[in-house]
């Protein structure tokens, strides 16, 4: 038998759910997947979390790292644990509304792994790179845009030249007399 339990308030979906399965005397969690997200991602509970087991602790089920760190994802807590410590990120878990905590990790994860992939400057390279690129772009779609009005000008004037020379040429023969060649 599995009953579903979800942590959210009437007026929000929840943040995550919890599926249980009831044995008897005793309900034991089989899953935590994350409701609001849009990629479904289910994270069965087999065992401790990868914070746990990484850490070599047992876990308990008021962990506060189980939800967002599976233990089918591993590399996930160990880049995190490298760059903000273990203690520091259940501080700053800690802190934050459970709301809030979901994408606190997902963007302490990916801060992580930009820091591993690039020691110096982490996101911040990233960011940079980026806004180079944004520039690069931006500076190209000038440059066409400006090739594309000076080729309309040039259009319209051609086409002004055009008309006015054909009205010129009709108006030069105006001061003919048809009289003048009977």
């Amino acid at each position: 038998m599995y009953v579903s339990a979800s942590f959210g308030t009437p007026s929000q979906p929840p943040l995550i759910s919890l599926r249980t399965e009831n044995t008897g005397k005793t309900t034991k969690p089989i899953a935590v997947f994350n409701a609001t997200s849009s990629s479904s991602v289910v994270y069965p509970l087999q065992g401790p979390c990868a914070a746990c087991k990484f850490l070599r602790r047992r876990c308990s089920e008021s962990c506060i790292l189980a939800p967002y760190f599976p233990p089918t994802d591993p590399m996930r807590f160990i880049n995190a644990h490298k760059v903000y410590g273990a203690s520091n990120i259940v501080k700053f878990l800690q802190e934050l509304p459970e709301s809030k905590r979901a994408d606190a990790v997902s963007s302490m994860v990916y801060e992580a792994n930009a820091r591993i992939r690039d020691p110096v400057y982490g996101c911040a390279g990233a960011i940079s790179h980026l806004q180079k690129q944004l520039n690069d772009v931006q500076a190209e779609l000038a440059m066409a845009q400006a090739e594309i009005f000076i080729m309309q000008s040039q259009k319209q004037q051609q086409q002004q030249n055009y008309n006015g020379s054909f009205w010129d040429d009709r108006n030069l023969g105006l001061d003919f007399e048809p009289t003048q060649w009977e």
